[in-house]
């Protein structure tokens, strides 16, 4: 179900805020139609605010996961050695999508079956690999925000990440179903491979500055291919304080793309 409200700010990226914190959602969850720019009169006398558009959507019942498929082929921005083919995975039940999950401090011991936390990890990433045909080592370590970090090392893991990591994607998607299922808090768990993750959040961070650049040069909107909800957060983190600039995703998964708009006389904040 689509549903939308409007607001108002000093500029457009305050109004985005405004509404924002009214839903309780973060910028990649809606759509922002700037309906007026801000205005400023003379002397404090005559200007008006922005008013933005706000749309999201409000899920009715998550689908169930789909197996993740086992790439070959290289990485974008980040280069891996090709690995064997392997055993697809089957799917677990619906997910919990992983932009709506809440974070919560571990909490050991506290989950149905008794594991606490970490051998509940393992224990579903060793069934996972295995049943995929891949070997590696499972390191895990906390993160910041309350997160959990896994770390996948061992020789070959191309297969893990595929094509701009979207295997890397939907096993983390279904470590964190299968984990957080039956626990009262959920935690939000993180899984790289090869370090791809930070290798791709450095040429994310680039191509954000170098687009914001030229927006303000040219102020036009610039519209960047779809990407998925991890890289669209990088986007929207790396730009959330760069002058005269606003970020904002429109369309559906998973055709989801990041709009950087021009934005006159945003300030950062």
């Amino acid at each position: 179900m689509i549903k939308w409200i409007e607001a108002t700010g000093k500029s457009e990226d305050a109004a985005v805020q405004n509404a924002l914190a009214e839903l309780g959602l973060d910028r990649d969850s809606v759509s922002v139609e700037v309906l007026d720019r801000a205005k400023k009169g003379i002397f404090g006398i005559g200007g008006s605010p922005a008013r933005v558009k706000v749309t999201y959507e409000v899920p009715d019942e998550e689908p169930a996961p789909a197996a993740p498929p086992v790439e070959t082929a290289p990485v974008e921005a980040a280069p891996v050695e090709e690995a064997p083919s392997a055993a697809p995975v089957v799917a677990a039940e619906a997910p919990v999508r992983e932009e709506e999950e809440e974070t919560a401090a571990p909490q050991p011991g506290s989950n149905a079956k008794g594991m606490d936390l970490e051998e509940r990890i393992r224990t579903f990433l060793s069934g996972l690999l295995a049943h995929m045909g891949v070997e590696a080592e499972i390191i895990i370590s906390p993160k910041a925000e309350n997160g959990i970090l896994v770390t996948l090392e061992g020789p070959k893991l191309g297969a893990l990440i595929g094509h701009r990591g979207e295997t890397l994607d939907a096993i983390q998607q279904l470590t964190n179903y299968s984990v957080n299922r039956g626990r009262t808090h959920r935690v939000r768990i993180h899984i790289d491979a090869e370090n791809y993750r930070a290798k791709r959040e450095e040429s994310l961070k680039r191509l954000a500055n170098k687009v914001a650049a030229k927006v303000v040069k040219y102020r036009r909107n610039i519209t960047l291919e779809p990407m998925n909800a991890y890289e669209r957060h990088v986007i929207h983190e790396t730009l959330q304080d760069y002058p005269d600039v606003i970020t904002y995703s429109t369309g559906t998964e998973p055709n989801r793309r990041t709009v950087v708009a021009f934005s006159r006389g945003k300030h950062a904040y």
